[in-house]
């Protein structure tokens, strides 16, 4: 990590949980803002540079996952981090469905979320280093100086993650990716989760700029083994 001091919101209504959280993240180094609701966790977002959300899903009023759709919105490029204290997949499918970067089951090792948060940081290190070339990929355009990504010259929102698997595909056209290589390549070799996290994100890229997401053009699967920007220019 660089010198930057990142700012990490908290929202989490178990006072004791959301406690112990802060003691360890700010013993890493991180500056710590706590909110016990949804509604006072969207308030100090609102307030301040905030980089990070570590963010509960069972919250007083409204939950975690409508948080997350709200933050989405307002601040597209934002870190998220889901707690949820079920582990079915399904809970965390929802939850990166609505745009998180990460997710974490209670109960959970306060050392494993710094890692986890490390990984995040080093995905937002990745995405604001200054470059001064464009990657260029007709009809797409990633300017890697503002970190924007077009489509026919029109914008298209990405989280963190997003932009940085789009970059890695855009670098790397016609490669055949394994889930693994994707998973160290963004998430960092220390990432605990398993590669459920790649196919939910590359199903949100492609609902992002594919004209026919279920018949995708630009995002191919490679059955058995992973994903591959299409290289047109072999077409």
């Amino acid at each position: 990590m660089n010198n930057k001091i990142y700012s990490i919101l908290v929202v989490e209504d178990e006072d004791s949980i959301r406690k112990f959280i802060k003691i360890n993240l700010e013993r890493e180094g991180f500056d710590v803002v706590e909110a016990a609701t949804g509604e006072e966790g969207l308030e100090k977002a609102r307030l301040g540079e905030i980089d990070i959300v570590v963010l509960d899903i069972m919250l007083p009023g409204i939950d975690g996952y409508e948080v997350c759709k709200i933050l989405r919105k307002e601040f597209p490029t934002i870190g998220i981090i889901m707690l949820t204290a079920k582990s079915q997949d399904i809970d965390k499918i929802t939850g990166l469905e609505y745009g998180t970067d990460d997710y974490m089951v209670k109960p959970f090792n306060p050392m494993e979320l710094v890692l986890r948060i490390k990984s995040l940081v080093r995905r937002l290190e990745m995405v604001n280093t200054v470059e001064e070339d464009l990657l260029l990929d007709e009809p797409f355009k990633i300017d890697t100086y503002s970190r924007k990504f077009y489509k026919n010259d029109e914008e298209i929102e990405l989280t963190p993650t997003e932009y940085s698997i789009m970059k890695i595909f855009m670098e790397n056209p016609g490669k055949a990716f394994k889930r693994d290589e994707i998973l160290n390549w963004v998430w960092g070799v220390d990432f605990f989760g398993d590669s459920k996290i790649v196919d939910v994100n590359v199903r949100r890229l492609r609902a992002k700029i594919e004209e026919d997401p279920s018949n995708p053009k630009y995002i191919g699967t490679v059955w058995g083994v992973g994903y591959r920007w299409e290289n047109r220019e072999e077409e």
